[in-house]
């Protein structure tokens, strides 16, 4: 008789789950996906899942959508796409180190944020605002939305078709800003541990990154930090590490160590926990009292602390607040005028309007754009409006 060869998809189940603790999800975790699909011959149903994220047109507009401060605006500082990747970056490290399975958990990271909308929280809250009445908004819904329904690469059906657990992750992403919120998952359930994973790494990544921006950018100086536990222990340590180096390579050193010193103690911490839940597969991470990803009660003070600071000293300070205004000035004058003239609106948008509602597709609409794509809508069909009608024919 020939001998039979194994195949390459063969070869990777074989080996996949000796790489994983029994707490993490596997593919045999997936939860499937709505549509029956065939396997690929060589990449896990994570690593498709990954994927189709990354080459989605949601993911590319992350450039240009604002994560704190306007992006591109200087050279250097974050926008929400950068901010994606430091979170993935951290996430897969952190899940290696507990045996997690990193493809998941680097889809979750690079998904979690494909329903922002421009300007950041200020844009996320005026959109939500105007959506009281319709449903309101909320990113992470907005996320779930965008990989299940607004993305429409395949011709059997829309969305994405992500694996059941990816989903999961994302309607139940939370942070000190983000709240799940989900018609589909018990949101009183911790998500897997990818996702709790996830969740703990967005923090330390938009926590330590805002820092450094905020420092850069001169909205903070070194001097105001003196007194937060989590800058002095990441001082020290940049001190002890270079004593002799420039005030400018300190500063970027500590912001580094402000970093590390969090995801440090997420590991420790997490691996504690999973020993005090006796997690002895997959399942049990959801099953548990509370999460199981978590920093410790000591360091967990000090993060609350920074991002305290962080939050009245940069998200609210003056120069944020006026990109807010503005923000909300665009929004609405965009929805107020979607909503009374809906020609105005994108053919492939204005067929979804029986389906969906009106309101529901302007927000979409909205929620899917870039920075400067609003705004450059805005000054079509808003400020030219002040112009006359003739100026206002739609060019897509």
């Amino acid at each position: 008789m020939p001998e039979q060869r194994v195949t390459a998809r063969q070869w990777i189940r074989q080996r996949r789950p000796a790489c994983l603790a029994p707490w993490a999800a596997g593919e045999a975790d997936s939860g499937g996906r709505r549509h029956a699909e065939p396997e690929h011959p060589y990449r896990s149903c994570y690593q498709r899942d990954r994927d189709r994220v990354l080459h989605c047109s949601a993911f590319r507009r992350l450039d240009f959508k604002t994560q704190v401060f306007v992006p591109h605006e200087h050279d250097h500082f974050r926008t929400r796409m950068t901010h994606t990747l430091e979170v993935a970056q951290i996430a897969r490290t952190l899940g290696r180190a507990l045996g997690l399975c990193e493809d998941l958990v680097e889809t979750v990271a690079l998904a979690h944020d494909l329903g922002h909308p421009p300007f950041g929280h200020g844009g996320e809250a005026v959109l939500d605002e105007l959506m009281a009445d319709h449903g309101r908004f909320e990113h992470n819904r907005q996320s779930l939305r965008v990989v299940d329904y607004l993305e429409h690469p395949y011709p059997a059906f829309r969305g994405l078709n992500l694996t059941r657990v990816v989903r999961e992750c994302l309607a139940k992403h939370e942070t000190r800003y983000d709240t799940p919120i989900s018609d589909e998952f018990d949101t009183s359930r911790p998500a897997a541990l990818a996702g709790q994973l996830v969740d703990l790494a967005d923090e330390i990544a938009y926590t330590s990154a805002d820092l450094e921006d905020a420092l850069a950018a001169g909205y903070v100086e070194v001097g105001q930090l003196a007194e937060l536990t989590l800058w002095q222990r990441a001082w020290s340590a940049a001190e002890a590490a270079s004593p002799n180096a420039r005030p400018i390579h300190k500063r970027i050193r500590a912001c580094k160590a402000v970093l590390a010193i969090m995801a440090d103690d997420v590991l420790h911490a997490t691996a504690a926990g999973i020993d005090r839940a006796d997690l002895r597969s997959a399942d049990d991470a959801r099953k548990a009292r509370g999460k199981c990803v978590a920093f410790s009660a000591d360091l967990g003070g000090a993060v609350r602390q920074m991002q305290t600071f962080l939050l009245h000293g940069v998200y609210l300070s003056g120069a944020n607040a006026a990109h807010d205004r503005q923000a909300e000035r665009v929004l609405r004058g965009l929805f107020g005028a979607f909503v009374a003239k809906e020609a105005l609106l994108p053919d492939r948008y204005r067929r979804r309007i029986e389906a969906d509602g009106l309101h529901r597709v302007v927000c979409d609409y909205l929620a899917g754009m870039t920075d400067r794509y609003c705004l450059a809508e805005h000054a079509r069909v808003c400020e030219a409006d002040a112009h006359g009608p003739g100026r206002m024919a739609h060019t897509h």
